[in-house]
């Protein structure tokens, strides 16, 4: 499997969360709603999620099945997303 694309829209709040993601895997199946999230000294990824009911409790809707997967996954969409912000660095400097 592989991440054939991906495809990030910052967020302009000032919360934890700093973009929604989508990847596209094989050129063949897409993605949308992945979260960057700011920890408390790193940055996450959460996968698509619904709400459960009137609960505050939300499932996720689409998932890695593995550690190595979502390991993959988060490596990937990181790294783009840092790739990104360098990149805006870079236009605000010139």
């Amino acid at each position: 499997m592989q991440i054939t694309d991906v495809r990030i829209r910052k967020v302009s709040t000032e919360g934890r969360m700093k973009a929604v993601v989508s990847i596209t895997i094989d050129d063949v199946f897409v993605v949308h709603d992945i979260k960057i999230i700011e920890g408390t000294d790193h940055l996450f990824i959460a996968m698509p999620s619904k709400r459960i009911g009137d609960k505050n409790e939300y499932r996720d809707i689409a998932h890695p099945l593995t550690s190595e997967t979502r390991n993959m996954i988060k490596d990937i969409i990181l790294e783009a997303y840092e790739k990104e912000l360098e990149a805006e660095n870079a236009e605000t400097e010139i």
